[in-house]
């Protein structure tokens, strides 16, 4: 498995899609879909972004492997499948911010991993806040690059608790990894230093519904 993994790792750094696909296909002669995902799928977008914060993997390579990961899973999991994972529903936004990749990079790691999740894009609070209860979700993520967009999550916050106070706020991005007290700061409930970090926040604040 280490070596499929290697090989796998290999593959979606160096953007062989083929070569990706391949190794998966020859994984599922052995593994079920589940541990294909989770054993091979997770793991190596996990270490593809430890490699971006060491500074050994681009930012595009964590994007675009995020990519390949998430048409590879809509291959092994499609959205209706019962190996999806059994969660809450989950949306991903920025306030105000045009700086989108961030978000991106998560909703594919998220997707990857087996999660269906919304994506909102770019949105002003009244927005997020009359979409979150329409859908009603219980956990929001937003992605901020820009300080500006990472203020107006206190206000998001304080909007939420009146209109839908059952929902989690996690953030993430470069403003709360500058100031390691500002998502608390602003209300979020979580946040998240690395895409690969969103799964496991999501199940911990949702008590880990799979």
């Amino acid at each position: 498995m280490a070596e499929i993994n290697e090989e796998f790792v290999r593959a979606l750094l160096t953007l062989n899609r083929l070569a990706a696909k391949r190794i998966m296909a020859e994984a599922s002669g052995a593994l079920t879909p589940l541990e294909i995902a989770e054993g091979m799928i997770v793991r190596a977008l996990e270490w593809i972004g430890q490699g971006w914060q060491r500074g050994d993997v681009a930012l595009s390579q964590v994007y675009m492997s995020g990519r390949i990961c998430e048409e590879l899973m809509d291959e092994l999991l499609p959205p209706g499948a019962p190996d999806r994972k059994n969660q809450p529903p989950i949306a991903i936004a920025t306030l105000e911010d045009y700086h989108l990749l961030g978000k991106r990079i998560v909703y594919s790691v998220l997707r990857a991993g087996g999660f269906d999740l919304k994506d909102y894009g770019r949105m002003t609070v009244d927005e997020a806040v009359r979409q979150t209860v329409e859908d009603r979700l219980q956990v929001l993520l937003i992605s901020a690059l820009m300080l500006p967009s990472a203020l107006h999550v206190r206000n998001l916050v304080l909007r939420l608790k009146s209109a839908c106070p059952g929902v989690k706020v996690v953030v993430g991005g470069a403003p709360f990894l500058f100031d390691s007290m500002l998502w608390r700061e602003v209300g979020a409930h979580a946040m998240g230093r690395s895409a690969s970090e969103a799964a496991g926040i999501i199940e911990k604040i949702t008590g880990g519904a799979r």
